[in-house]
């Protein structure tokens, strides 16, 4: 069952809703489809975020990592 809901757009949410609109969505698929691809970007960067925090926290990772660095900066031409 689809819920009836009202928003207040300010004029940058309104030209970005006649953008979409001008695409040839209406209303309400503009802001279906919107809500839809911000709550899936907002679920990835916590999923990002929640991998990075494990990758900071795995010392061996960390060890790997300052050891590769350390090779590369040997490698690198003087100068």
């Amino acid at each position: 069952m689809a819920k009836l809901i009202s928003v207040r757009l300010d004029d940058e949410a309104e030209r970005a809703l006649r953008r979409l609109e001008a695409l040839g969505l209406s209303q309400s698929e503009a802001v279906r489809s919107s809500l839809l691809l911000s709550a899936e970007r907002v679920r990835l960067r916590k999923a990002l975020s929640i991998e990075v925090a494990a990758l900071e926290a795995d010392e061996t990772d960390r060890a790997e990592m300052l050891a590769v660095a350390d090779l590369m900066e040997s490698l690198r031409a003087p100068g």
